[in-house]
């Protein structure tokens, strides 16, 4: 597992043993090609904490990692049931926003970072902030790509379509339309690469490891009696704690998805945020738009460098 997508993806994975599983993460600071006095050991440097969505994994995370990994700590995580992470059963996980998030707190409790920079996309914006507020200390800045922290304002057609009673989980884990589907219906201005292509759906190659693919669609609350649908709720009303922060949202405004009423609803808690608004761009926002994504990281970097050098 630890050679997937190795040709676009050298990294290799640390790892941490949870309740029996094995959760895989990048970790710029074991790597060791790169000095570790120059990957954020320092006291007061920033780190960089990755966190993917649905169906994506840390190679979603790989110019962030070429791009800051040998000045700044970079961690890119793979949910359980992800690229390199174990895929147990639904039996065997619950597969939850709740149980990822805590999964994650674990993770910055035993790398014990500080200083952190929180970079999410999908359902990893959910899972990031979640677990970022209930270590709030431990964070110093957000950066945001098309994600929502709150209950969905709606339900796009391409997603309720896998939740379909008897040909849903058929169709996401036997055919692998959801994944597959991504590639193409996820970016908007420019195709993506066939080797990218195969680098995104390496780790979903057949129906036992595309049960988080599966469990991510059906872990999207309609009503109250959901259980993420209280996670959620309570997620939405921490939001303000963290307006004080320097906070990048950076949005390809051509998502079917996240569209821009979400950015919005994110402006509406966070007026002070700095928006990167991509006109052109879809849902894969740092593959379909690579340069813009990385200059507003850039700026989010810096704010944070300034923030910290200032306390």
């Amino acid at each position: 597992m630890t050679n997937l997508a190795s040709d676009l993806f050298p990294h290799p994975s640390s790892e941490l043993s949870i309740d029996g599983h094995t959760l895989r993460y990048i970790d710029t600071a074991a790597s060791s090609d790169i000095p570790s006095s120059a990957v954020g050991s320092a006291d007061g440097e920033p780190t960089f904490l990755c966190v993917h969505g649905n169906p994506t994994w840390s190679f979603y995370y790989r110019r962030i990692i070429e791009r800051y990994g040998k000045q700044q700590r970079v961690i890119a995580v793979d949910h359980i049931g992800c690229g390199r992470s174990d895929k147990p059963s639904e039996d065997e996980f619950p597969y939850t926003m709740a149980a990822h998030r805590d999964n994650l707190i674990r993770l910055v409790d035993e790398l014990d970072l500080k200083n952190v920079i929180l970079i999410a996309h999908d359902w990893g914006g959910a899972i990031g902030l979640s677990a970022m507020h209930a270590r709030r200390d431990r964070l110093a800045g957000i950066g945001l790509l098309n994600t929502a922290a709150f209950p969905p304002p709606y339900m796009p057609q391409r997603i309720a379509a896998c939740r379909m009673p008897v040909l849903g989980t058929p169709a996401v884990r036997g055919l692998n339309l959801f994944a597959r589907a991504a590639v193409t219906m996820a970016m908007s201005r420019t195709k993506m690469k066939p080797d990218v292509a195969a680098g995104l759906l390496a780790p979903y190659d057949n129906w036992k490891n595309r049960v988080a693919i599966d469990r991510f669609v059906r872990d999207i609350p309609l009503n109250d009696s959901h259980p993420t649908m209280k996670t959620l709720r309570q997620l939405e009303s921490d939001l303000p704690d963290l307006a004080s922060l320097p906070i990048s949202l950076i949005w390809g405004m051509k998502d079917w998805c996240f569209r821009p009423e979400c950015l919005r609803r994110f402006q509406s808690v966070w007026p002070d945020a700095e928006i990167t608004e991509l006109a052109t761009t879809g849902h894969y926002v740092i593959e379909d738009s690579p340069e813009e994504t990385l200059a507003a990281i850039d700026s989010l970097l810096a704010r944070v460098k300034e923030r910290i050098g200032a306390a």
